[in-house]
């Protein structure tokens, strides 16, 4: 399978206007490509368009709710009346709630699974529709709660583990039949964005996300290079790669970890904002067109990631098992210190 490089490509990003959705079309304009953004908040779409076009970028925004169908199909019909084609088309959007399992809303979780799941969804069919004849990368944004849980975020991870059986198995289907279409899951860590800033919040005290936390070009640089390389799936940051292989090898030591550390790791110390914006019923107008939040000491690199892009299987198996190593030294140490790509035992 081959896939066009960047300065060649019509590429379609959801989650346009923040985070990882805004590093990622920023960094592509810089390399050439053809940009059709989505989004909910309209004024901060034609905003970026506006400062891409400076640039001399080719961009299209297209409001956009991915949770409703209709709304994902006029986005596709408009990448093509403008451009002719899709090349890559990026399913990023997505919303966290965070608070316990028995207090989140029917109302507030089927709406997080709206835009989480189903807005993957309608994505991807869409994205096939589309790049099924001449071919093309789709790249769906998991998480490292794809392969794992924690607390305080249940519903959320609910979602990313839907959203990696839903691409796996996609990914087998057009395989079968044959179909020219990358697909590819990337599985961040935590990410310094407006995740937490944008999630809703059940708890007394505003959220904040557990250390080690990543620097959000990280991710759009696995994105970027996904579009122009079939890959399987990508784990940004070595925290994500320790989670899946020791979730998966050691499940009854993640919970207790999760049981433990996830509680304060996921609470910050200060009370929750009176009269609190989220982002999860509509736009959170206030943080459009922000990459960071500015979480403090973030990783601006990852040495894993940059390996798990290049390296053949057998290197990153190597990898993967360092990382189990590392989860197995967590449980002997029974506190850490963490920084960057390591988890270290405490001296």
């Amino acid at each position: 399978m081959r896939l066009k490089k960047l300065s060649d490509q019509v590429i379609v990003i959801t989650g346009a206007t923040s985070g990882i959705g805004l590093t990622t079309a920023r960094m592509a304009a810089a390399q050439g490509a053809k940009l059709v953004l989505a989004a909910r908040a309209e004024d901060a779409l034609h905003q970026l368009e506006k400062e891409l076009q400076t640039f001399g970028t080719e961009a299209l925004v297209v409001p956009t709710d991915v949770g409703d169908k209709a709304d994902v199909a006029a986005l596709a019909k408009a990448a093509v009346a403008r451009f002719g084609r899709i090349d890559t088309w990026v399913n990023n959007a997505g919303v966290s709630i965070f608070g316990r399992l028995q207090e989140v809303s029917d109302d507030d979780s089927h709406r997080l699974f709206q835009t989480n799941f189903w807005g993957v969804v309608n994505g991807s069919m869409e994205a096939v529709k589309h790049m099924k004849k001449h071919g093309g990368a789709l790249i769906n944004l998991g998480s490292e709660l794809s392969d794992v849980s924690v607390p305080l975020q249940g519903m959320y991870a609910a979602s990313k583990h839907a959203v990696k059986g839903y691409t796996d198995s996609l990914r087998m289907e057009l395989e079968k039949d044959s179909v020219p279409i990358s697909v590819t899951l990337i599985k961040p860590a935590a990410i310094d964005t407006m995740f937490a800033v944008h999630a809703k919040n059940y708890m007394d005290v505003e959220p904040k996300l557990p250390s080690p936390i990543y620097a959000p070009e990280l991710v759009a640089e696995a994105i970027l290079y996904a579009a122009q390389h079939p890959k399987r799936d990508v784990h940004v940051g070595g925290a994500s790669k320790m989670n899946s292989v020791g979730g998966f090898h050691l499940p009854r030591l993640f919970d207790k970890m999760g049981e433990t550390m996830m509680w304060s790791g996921q609470r910050s110390n200060r009370a929750s904002r009176s009269g609190r914006q989220d982002a999860l019923h509509s736009p959170d107008t206030s943080h459009e067109l922000r990459q960071r939040e500015g979480m403090g000491d973030v990783a601006e690199s990852s040495p894993y990631t940059q390996a798990a892009l290049r390296y053949k299987p057998l290197k990153l198996a190597l990898l993967g098992g360092g990382a189990l190593v590392a989860a197995w030294m967590l449980s002997r140490s029974g506190t850490t210190r963490v920084s960057g790509d390591g988890i270290n035992p405490p001296h």
